[in-house]
């Protein structure tokens, strides 16, 4: 690989394009500190296939978050023009980034996630969803977009006078969007490396709420590495984590994002098939906590470039 002129894609047109300009500069600079040929793109659609071909692209390093970059749509431009990029294909991509759909792939495969429904404001209307989230849930209540990651489009509604404006915002990212139960336990995170769970990671915000703000934010949040759990439920939780690597045919690395109740019932979130990769970002941390060193880590998601696509 040393040899490859390696292309780190970064930016876009999703919500999450600076983060993904952090996570895309973390990595480039960590690639050429291991001796690494690469350089960052900024991501414009229309002209990426000939942006790639000047810059003599042999490996795509997708770091773009989002819109095109974790939905899928990237990983099936780069396999037509057959240009090898890293982490997971289409199907992983497109299932990870639907909240909806994701939903629907844990319940089939038994992986535990919160009682759920799904809304669409193309065919329904606010005051009908209202109504009916409601009738289903129990306050607090969690609603959020369907297809956004670094909690844009998260919303806890504590009461019923809040239910119609929250929908009316999270919908602003898209028609459909996502009721769930809320969960009163802990939050934690299990990141999966070639289909190994790392380090269970418990996420400690000082706001009581894990908000892009405070995603973003160093020190707004404590992370503790390895989580001070159980035995029993670290290892509940790493298998769960490459249970959703494993049903979604990933490849690389993703995070698993987990939800305790009162009692320690375990519940997936959702899963970040592109996971930040910011000096806050949490895929580090728990890799650290084994010993694997930042750019090891990009070395490492690199090297599997091309595995399971074309």
């Amino acid at each position: 690989m040393k040899d490859k002129n390696i292309i780190v894609l970064m930016g876009g047109p999703s919500a999450e394009a600076e983060v993904s300009r952090r996570t895309g500069t973390a990595i480039c600079e960590a690639l050429i500190s291991m001796g690494y040929k690469a350089e960052t793109l900024e991501l414009n659609g229309e002209t990426l296939i000939q942006d790639l071909r000047e810059r003599n692209c042999d490996v795509v390093f997708n770091a773009i978050h989002g819109r095109f970059g974790e939905d899928g749509a990237l990983q099936g431009l780069l396999e037509m023009a057959k240009i090898p990029y890293t982490g997971s294909g289409i199907m992983a991509h497109a299932v990870g980034m639907n909240k909806k759909v994701s939903k629907d792939v844990f319940k089939g495969a038994g992986i535990p996630t919160a009682i759920s429904k799904s809304y669409d404001v193309s065919i329904q209307t606010v005051e009908d969803i209202a109504t009916d989230i409601k009738t289903s849930f129990s306050f607090p209540v969690v609603v959020k977009a369907a297809t956004q990651g670094s909690s844009l489009g998260v919303i806890i509604v504590k009461s019923e006078n809040e239910l119609s404006a929250a929908i009316s915002d999270v919908t602003k990212y898209g028609n459909v969007m996502i009721a769930e139960t809320y969960l009163d336990g802990h939050e934690f995170t299990v990141s999966v490396l070639n289909g190994k769970a790392l380090p269970v990671i418990e996420i400690r915000p000082h706001s009581g709420e894990y908000d892009y703000k405070t995603k973003y934010t160093a020190g707004a949040s404590d992370y503790l590495v390895p989580a001070p759990i159980s035995d029993t439920l670290t290892s509940n939780m790493q298998r769960i984590g490459e249970t959703v690597y494993n049903e979604l045919q990933c490849s690389g690395t993703i995070r698993v994002d987990i939800m305790t109740d009162s009692k320690d019932n375990v519940y997936v979130l959702e899963v970040n098939t592109i996971p930040g990769m910011t000096a806050t970002s949490l895929v580090p941390k728990a890799a650290n906590a084994i010993g694997i060193s930042f750019p090891e880590l990009c070395e490492n998601i690199l090297l599997s470039a091309g595995l399971n696509k074309f």
